[in-house]
């Protein structure tokens, strides 16, 4: 019995070191439990911050990009009004420019259709001696020969009368005497400047058909005339006005291939861009 006391008395001082060993050990491990919770914990809460800085930057790249294409449409718009005020522009420079041409070739027709005043004699000479009309004065005087005037029914006479309804605005009339021209004149010079103005009178009057219809008879039967050029280009233009935009393309496209020097053709090639945007 006192062998027993005495080892247990001798083991009891390693027991209670193993104890407080162990005792340390659990508390050190406790002590990194919580650090680990502790740094867990900063982790997550770094993490979440993380995430909110996510989404608030994809939010703002979502604002972004949609101001982005609301600014992208806007400019578009802008754009496209401004291109579709250019071509209205353009459009309008064209017409003037047709207008003009036109004009300047009615003043001429107007200037080459009035004839020269004829000068006409008021009396008999008298002698001045005898103060008596002269013997050889005496007899009836031929008449003064007067300015060539064109019969009535000349071509001259007959164009120059339907320029005249044309220039005044009497387009029925202008038309019935173009016509009235062609049918009876098939071969003269005018024939096919007579020919054009009919489709020059129908594209005044709105009837943008009955012009395609003129100025394809002047592309058609007279090849050579010096009108043809502008004919094309007015049948394009009559062609774009009845919303035929492939015709008149066309049309525009004969006037550049095959009258590359006349001034139709430069006109013809604005219009070719114009169709093309």
């Amino acid at each position: 019995m006192t062998r027993i006391a005495a080892g247990f008395l001798l083991a009891l001082p390693f027991t209670t070191t193993a104890a407080v060993a162990a005792d340390r050990e659990h508390e050190q491990l406790m002590a990194d439990i919580r650090m680990l919770h502790e740094q867990s914990m900063r982790l997550h809460l770094a993490f979440n911050g993380i995430v909110e800085a996510i989404e608030t930057l994809a939010a703002n790249q979502q604002e972004l990009e949609t101001a982005m294409r609301r600014a992208f449409a806007d400019q578009r718009l802008v754009i496209d009004n401004v291109g579709s005020n250019t071509r209205v522009l353009r459009e309008k420079l064209d017409e003037t420019n047709v207008r003009i041409s036109s004009l300047s070739q009615e003043v001429e027709a107007l200037r080459i259709s009035i004839p020269p005043m004829p000068v006409q004699t008021t009396g008999l000479p008298e002698d001045t001696e005898t103060a008596q009309p002269d013997s050889a004065a005496a007899a009836p005087a031929a008449p003064a020969p007067a300015a060539p005037v064109v019969a009535g029914g000349s071509p001259q006479r007959l164009y120059n009368t339907a320029w005249a309804d044309y220039a005044s605005g009497q387009w029925a009339l202008a038309i019935t005497g173009f016509e009235a021209y062609v049918s009876t004149y098939p071969r003269s010079e005018m024939t096919d400047d007579a020919a054009f103005y009919i489709g020059e009178t129908y594209f005044l009057q709105g009837d943008f058909q009955g012009a395609v219809e003129a100025y394809e008879q002047v592309v058609m039967n007279y090849p050579n005339g010096d009108k043809v050029p502008e004919a094309a280009y007015k049948r394009g233009l009559a062609f774009d006005r009845l919303g035929e935009p492939d015709r008149a393309r066309e049309s525009f496209d004969l006037v550049v291939t095959n009258y590359p020097d006349s001034r139709m053709a430069a006109l013809a090639q604005q219009l070719l861009d114009r169709l093309s945007q």
